[in-house]
């Protein structure tokens, strides 16, 4: 069945009944985790029965990150009254007429949501943009895409509008080598540069071959158990096979990506300041390649270490958004 209106009354009665409550139990802002206690079996289970009601597409409900009822409506209000969206960006807080603009780039397997609540660290003149890939969110239609290049295009296209005052790219483990990449797409076609480029996470692009194992390769065990080590990913989402059939695509499609990116040979520094950041404990990347971005770039700003592994950055928001802040402002020209 496919309809092309939902109201919230409708989608509180039917969670209502498969978590085998009074609808009024399920109030608008109720956390579905901390305050309904949904863990991911009840999850997929009301994304199933929200995409048969209402006919969005398979995985919609569980990548669109929605929370609470109110969040979860908006979601699909949206993907029924409106065209399915294309553009990757998003802005939690738009600016008619932002003193700056910073693109942020997620990791492989993830999403924008990455970067939920980064915003208030900021101030009320940055605009914050955080680039979606296909396959996932309110992109969830879209063919995935695993090849570099073509990322590095389809994020182009998007951003070229944007370019029109102070911006900078900050990228986490994939997104850095987008990030990276973007730029040196940028610097190849005479366009604006950003003021400024974070990496975060992920080793400096080498020139000869990379003995780094390929994960897009790996059995299904082995990945999960990869990425386990690695933190970041929900218990729920590599332990649940049924959860982990949903979201193995994305995964192994992004870590092809990067698997099988070509690094440029002897690339020329880039003439944008660069600080790199890292997570003391992250057991994925060394120090010694991320100090190596030294060569890539005509002003390294230094290598930025927080407690924490691979996912460091999900527990320093405010003091990752002050060092960005302050990169960018000693950088500006």
């Amino acid at each position: 069945m496919t309809t092309t209106s939902v109201t919230i009354e409708e989608l509180r009665t039917l969670i209502a009944d498969v978590l085998e409550t009074e609808p009024m139990e399920v109030t608008d802002d109720a956390h579905f985790a901390h305050e309904l206690d949904i863990d991911s079996l009840l999850m997929l289970e009301i994304s199933t029965r929200v995409e048969g009601a209402f006919g969005v597409p398979e995985n919609a409900v569980a990548a669109s990150g929605a929370t609470t009822l109110a969040e979860l409506h908006a979601f699909l209000t949206s993907q029924l009254t409106h065209e399915p969206p294309t553009s990757p960006l998003i802005c939690p807080r738009p600016v008619s007429d932002p003193a700056v603009r910073l693109f942020l780039l997620h990791h492989a397997g993830g999403s924008h949501l990455l970067y939920r609540g980064w915003a208030e660290h900021f101030p009320e003149d940055w605009e914050l943009c955080l680039l979606e890939a296909p396959g996932r969110g309110t992109l969830q239609a879209l063919p995935l895409i695993d090849d570099c290049d073509r990322l590095v295009d389809y994020f182009h296209a998007a951003i070229a509008p944007l370019l029109d005052r102070p911006f900078g790219f900050f990228g986490h483990s994939m997104g850095a080598l987008i990030a990276y990449q973007l730029t040196r797409r940028l610097l190849r076609q005479g366009e604006p540069l950003p003021t400024w480029l974070g990496v975060s996470a992920y080793g400096a692009p080498r020139g000869d071959a990379d003995a780094d194992s390929s994960p897009h390769l790996m059995a299904d065990d082995e990945l999960r158990a990869w990425l386990r080590s690695g933190g970041g990913s929900p218990p729920q989402l590599l332990d649940n096979d049924d959860v982990w059939r949903k979201f193995a695509p994305v995964f192994r499609s992004d870590f092809k990506l990067v698997d099988t990116w070509t690094p440029p040979r002897s690339p020329e520094p880039l003439p944008v300041p660069l600080t790199a950041f890292t997570g003391l404990h992250d057991n994925m990347i060394g120090e010694k390649r991320l100090v190596a971005w030294r060569r890539l770039t005509t002003d390294f700003r230094g290598l930025e270490s927080y407690d924490g592994g691979h996912f460091y950055l999900m527990d320093h928001q405010q003091r990752i958004a002050a060092a960005i802040m302050a990169a960018m402002r000693s950088a500006a020209p």
